[in-house]
């Protein structure tokens, strides 16, 4: 049987569950915890990445798709930090006390509710494709599951009382699943976006 490495899907399971606190340190004003749980999220994450991929038996892939792999890993790793750290906005989101004050809905927030998911999702797959990890085969799709159910708690239980418009935001874009509509409303306010030099 093939080693697999289970540490490291343990130690990414791990960062999700700490992950899961960091709206209720958001909201409860703790002082310091969202640096805190931020910090020890992507030590943990960081950890079973490189456990999973660089330890461990590997599997055959045809060139090819090792090829795709190398196409796929820049573009999702470039639309994950787009989404995540340049959409939003960066200290408040992650540092500072408290929530944002302002729900983003443009730009690739209008494609959906929670695009990092998807990019994680994507990246994860191109990973898989060009580490040829069996270790990083079997974790990625539990992670990926992991990082679906914190969007849905944060979407059910967080967000109605982080921001005062998001149940109209929730009816207008889908959670994880993008539409022809919200492809082309996210198309459209990036569109704009540039054009009036990133205020939207």
């Amino acid at each position: 049987m093939a080693e697999i490495k289970w540490s490291a899907l343990i130690i990414g399971v791990l960062g999700f569950l700490v992950a899961y606190f960091f709206d209720w340190a958001s909201l409860r004003k703790v002082p310091g915890a969202k640096k805190l749980i931020w910090l020890l999220f992507l030590t943990l994450e960081g950890l079973a990445l490189f456990l999973a991929t660089w330890q461990g038996a590997r599997f055959w892939l045809p060139t090819g798709l090792v090829v795709v792999g190398w196409v796929l890993l820049p573009f999702s790793i470039i639309l994950f930090i787009y989404s995540l750290f340049i959409e939003i906005p960066f200290r408040k989101t992650y540092l500072d006390i408290g929530v944002g004050q302002r729900l983003i809905k443009s730009g690739t927030y209008a494609l959906v509710r929670h695009p990092g998911v998807i990019w994680y999702s994507l990246f994860l797959l191109s990973l898989v494709l060009v580490t040829r990890s069996i270790t990083l085969l079997v974790a990625a799709p539990v992670w990926v599951v992991m990082d679906v159910i914190y969007v849905v708690v944060q979407d059910r239980f967080f967000f109605d009382r982080m921001f005062t418009d998001y149940g109209r935001y929730r009816q207008d874009v889908p959670m994880l699943v993008p539409t022809v509509k919200s492809l082309r409303n996210c198309l459209r306010t990036l569109v704009r976006r540039r054009q009036y030099n990133g205020q939207y």
